[in-house]
Order: structure tokens, then C-alpha cells, then sequence
């Protein structure tokens, strides 16, 4: 976990959750940040932000981003309509889980204001609404806008610590396999959207040896953390 700012309060290692119910927050903020069981998520693997702290690359999936120019920086607290538009972002090249962000319903700073948080390793996609008021963020890669028509090659393997893949876009739809995890470590999830409510969650799990995961087309996106390579089957 990183220390920044608030640490991400629902990150619970060996809770496992079934379908819609998270081991994360949900989005009334008082119960923690994104759906999920682990301490991060994340997404293209090793790919940063072409104005970002590091250069462009491959990363571990395979696939091979475009360069893209930051939208904001990956430290500060930014207003929502002034500072930031709503819309989905990205931040890459996270290590260590040291980056923290936080959705917030008011600048008050209080545990009530939040509305979804996370302490991420790799990649991470966030959807900031237009009825959020402020949009943190700690230790993190720079922010990119997510174009929602852009297009990708999508890989057929992920980095088991990439966070956070974009079905149909960094990942293709199949059946995956890990293997190797070790102590219930393994953490992944599959989401419907990038809100990191409650509701984001389609289902999850903590996951000791080997790991086997379906990821429908119609899933948004996958979350990995602690586990070995994925290969599709």
C-alpha cells in the first residue's frame, strides 16, 4: 500500500467477493475506494504517457500504445469542470502500489467526501464524473484522456501486476490462465465500467496457485494484481 493521502480503505487481502459485491468501496465513499480486494489496478502494462516521467514502451502484454500527451499531472488536487473534464483517464508505469487517487464529492477532506480511491500498481482507468467536485492524486504517472472510440491491438497475455487491462482494446476477450500464486496474493477482478463503485464489480477473487478466468467481450475491463503472467488458453 502506499502512503499517500488516504490509503485505499476497503484494499482487504483474502476477501472474496461474488459477483456485484466488492471487497472495495462503494460509491457513497464511506467504506473505501474501487471494487476490489487488492492494492491496485492498472492497465497496458508498462506503457507511460508520452509526457509523462518515463518513456513509451511494449510493457509485458505485448501491445504497443500510442504515445499520448498528459491531460493533468500525477501529483496535485484538481477541481472537476475547472481543472479536469469529466471523462475517463489513464495513468501508466505505476510501481510499489505508491500511487493514490481519490474521486471526492467536496474539497472538505473528510473521510464522508470520498467517493471512490485507490493505491495502484501498473495501470489504472478512472471515469471522473461531472457531479464530482475534486479529483486527487498522489505518486502517480501523468493522467492521459481516454478516447472511448480509440482503437487497439489486443494481446492475448498480461502482466499478472499490469493492474488494469480495457477489454477489447489492451486485452482480448478469452479464457486466461496464471500460475505460480502463491498465499492468496493473487487478486483479480472484472469490472463493467471505471467508476470503482460497488456496482463496477462483476466478480472478483483472491487466489492461491493456479488462477483460470473467462473475460466476456461485454466486460469493460480486467484488473490484475500479485499474479503471475496471464496466457490465454
Amino acid at each position: 500500500m502506499g502512503m499517500k493521502a488516504k490509503v485505499a480503505l476497503g484494499a482487504v487481502v483474502g476477501i472474496v467477493v461474488i459477483g456485484a459485491v466488492s471487497a472495495n468501496a462503494g460509491s457513497d465513499g464511506k467504506d473505501g475506494g474501487s471494487g476490489g480486494g487488492h492494492k491496485g489496478s492498472s492497465a497496458s502494462a508498462e506503457h507511460r504517457s508520452g509526457a509523462g516521467k518515463g518513456s513509451g514502451g511494449a510493457g509485458k502484454s505485448g501491445a504497443k500504445p500510442e504515445k499520448k500527451k498528459a491531460a493533468f499531472g500525477g501529483d496535485g488536487e484538481y477541481r472537476v469542470g475547472t481543472d479536469v473534464k469529466p471523462g475517463t483517464y489513464r495513468t501508466t508505469g505505476n510501481d510499489d502500489g505508491m500511487c493514490y487517487w481519490e474521486r471526492a464529492k467536496d474539497a472538505s477532506g473528510e473521510l464522508d467526501s470520498l467517493l471512490a480511491n485507490d493505491n495502484v500498481s501498473g495501470t489504472s482507468y478512472v471515469t471522473v464524473k461531472a457531479t464530482d467536485k475534486l479529483f486527487k492524486s498522489s505518486g502517480c504517472e501523468d493522467w492521459e484522456a481516454v478516447d472511448p472510440r480509440a482503437k487497439g491491438t489486443p494481446a492475448s497475455s498480461m502482466d499478472g501486476d499490469g493492474g488494469m487491462f480495457k477489454v477489447g482494446t489492451d486485452i482480448a476477450p478469452g479464457t486466461y490462465r496464471s500460475t505460480g500464486n502463491g498465499d492468496d496474493s493473487c487478486y483479480w477482478e472484472r469490472t463493467k465500467d471505471a467508476d470503482h463503485g460497488l456496482d463496477s464489480i462483476i466478480a472478483n477473487n483472491n487466489v492461491t496457485g493456479t488462477a483460470v478466468v473467462t473475460i466476456s467481450p461485454s466486460d469493460a475491463y480486467f484488473k490484475t494484481n500479485d499474479c503471475g503472467t496471464w496466457k490465454k488458453a
